[in-house]
């Protein structure tokens, strides 16, 4: 009896002996084998497959068409628009950025933009990636030059439009103009003069929209990103998508960048908090941190607070100035987005403040400027800007827009009033490091130029300062010498209540708003 236990005690041990022996032996196998297999190319890992030279799209097979063509590396313009040296995950690689005709609903983005490459580029492409399939670029200035307008013409969905003579002649006949709507604006320098001609570029982009065949039609700046918030994908496609069919035009807010550093070069890549819109903020939560929000300035924005419209493209649809639409046969049945938003990259830049007083020939005057800009910090940046030394213009650019003040920031991002949004920066420096800037641009070049030659040429397209063409627009276009006539002719309308006036841009509601709001309330009482 012993002797068959302890025969039973040695048959254990020896087949525990030869099963940690096989647990042992087995993994070591595995793994000279997939060694083995990677050594000789027959077994990509994860990070070769993402990786900078591999041009698979994560979860993707191989589909057709080569690899993108890289960026040489010595070239500071390809650097600019191309790709960061930095390891990337590319998940824009190859993707065409065209969208199938049974996609819905279709949407068309609208601007009127003088602005380079540098940012012109990221701000398409940032748009295509969250469901826009169109664009309409009516270009003036740097935005104008043919070698960035050559740029942008080869990208699918974009249309550029040319400030020609034959456009002004055009718009000379538009309706605007025997109408009261928009007559405020008329024959007033700069950002009125601004303000008529992006009225005027809507109106046309609502024809050419509806040709293409789009849904949904929005006006942009090219400093302005949607935030598509809100819904269950990062789509703006999906939001509008999920629409009721009677509501004719969707509102979304603007939140406003608010800078942290003075030396900001790539503002979609490099800002990241954004002051929330009064419309998405508790009363108690906006107006009881007003004035440490406001920081000295003349209000809560440095700029606009009344957002923008995606309007439903439909019969008789009109701008209704650069916020909003309208329709000539009825008043639109309009909702307000919730959570999404337009995020507006305002003075991002140090030289925002002289771009913007070399655009406008008015006086560095309390009253001049009211002749030139609508809103009271454009007036003082302007003044600034025109009369202040290059370190007096620094000073006061960190004093009014440069957030720096750590522990403000702080209290105001756990109050809510200000907010981290990372999203945009993200999907553009994926793009950057995709190399997909850098292949628009040498696409366009193999039909031009050489490489270096055309990207030299760009570069200095992008530097130069804005020309003056197309400079006329709040007067009467072409046909100039009945302009007084048409003034004349424009006031007799102005007891017609039948079309609401454009609207403008708006400063978000001051401390004046909330006392009148608590004074109605108490008498209410």
């Amino acid at each position: 009896m012993a002797g068959l236990s302890s025969s039973s005690s040695s048959s254990f041990q020896t087949f525990a002996s030869r099963l940690l022996l096989l647990l042992t032996v087995l993994p070591l196998t595995l793994a000279v084998f997939a060694f083995v297999l990677q050594w000789r190319g027959g077994l990509n890992d994860p990070v070769t497959r993402w990786s900078p030279d591999h041009h698979e799209f994560p979860g993707m097979g191989s589909a057709s068409g080569g690899p993108v063509v890289q960026a040489s590396s010595h070239s500071d313009c390809v650097d600019l628009l191309g790709r960061t040296h930095s390891p990337s995950f590319p998940y824009f690689r190859d993707w065409k950025f065209d969208y199938a005709s049974d996609l819905r609903p279709k949407i068309c983005i609208q601007t009127s933009t003088s602005a380079g490459l540098e940012q012109t580029l990221p701000w398409i492409f940032y748009h295509k990636v969250i469901g826009v399939s169109n664009f309409l670029l009516f270009v003036e200035g740097k935005a104008a030059s043919p070698n960035v307008s050559k740029v942008l013409e080869t990208i699918p969905g974009v249309k550029v439009i040319h400030r020609t003579r034959e456009l002004e002649e055009q718009q000379a006949k538009s309706r605007i103009w025997n109408e009261t709507w928009l007559s405020s604006f008329f024959y007033k320098p700069c950002n009125h003069e601004l303000f008529v001609k992006q009225s005027l570029n809507m109106e046309m982009a609502i024809v050419m929209a509806r040709e293409a065949g789009m849904d949904w039609i929005i006006h942009l700046d090219t400093d302005e990103l949607i935030y598509p918030a809100g819904n269950r994908e990062y789509s703006l496609r999906q939001l509008l998508s999920d629409v009721p069919g009677n509501v004719d035009m969707v509102i979304f807010p603007n939140y406003e960048s608010s800078v942290e550093r003075d030396d900001i070069k790539e503002p979609f890549s490099e800002v990241s908090m954004f002051k929330k819109n009064y419309d998405h903020l508790p009363k108690d939560v906006y107006f009881g941190n007003y004035k440490e929000a406001t920081r000295g300035n003349p209000n809560y924005f440095l700029t606009y607070g009344n957002g923008k419209a995606a309007a439903r493209i439909q019969d008789h649809l009109r701008p209704n100035g650069a916020h909003r639409w309208h329709n000539y046969m009825k008043t639109p049945n309009e909702i307000k987005s919730e959570e999404a938003a337009i995020l507006h990259y305002t003075y991002p830049k140090f030289s925002d403040l002289t771009s913007r007083r070399d655009r406008c020939g008015c006086k560095p005057t309390k009253e001049d400027v009211k002749r030139c800009f609508m809103l009271e910090f454009d007036r003082a940046a302007f003044i600034i800007a025109s009369t202040a030394t290059q370190e007096e213009m620094l000073s006061w650019y960190r004093e009014h827009i440069v957030w720096t003040d750590e522990a403000l920031n702080l209290k105001l991002l756990r109050k809510g009033i200000l907010t981290r949004i990372y999203a945009p920066m993200v999907i553009i420096q994926g793009l950057r490091e995709s190399g997909v800037f850098s292949s628009v641009i040498e696409s366009a070049a193999q039909a031009t130029l050489s490489k270096d030659q055309f990207l030299l040429s760009v570069e200095s397209s992008n530097s130069s300062r804005e020309t003056t063409s197309g400079a006329i627009t709040s007067r009467k276009i072409g046909k100039t010498f009945d302009s007084q006539a048409t003034a004349r002719r424009v006031l007799e309308f102005s007891g017609d209540t039948s079309h609401p006036l454009a609207v403008a841009p708006l400063s978000p509601p001051g401390l004046d708003d909330f006392s009148s709001e608590t004074q109605m309330f108490s008498e209410s009482q």
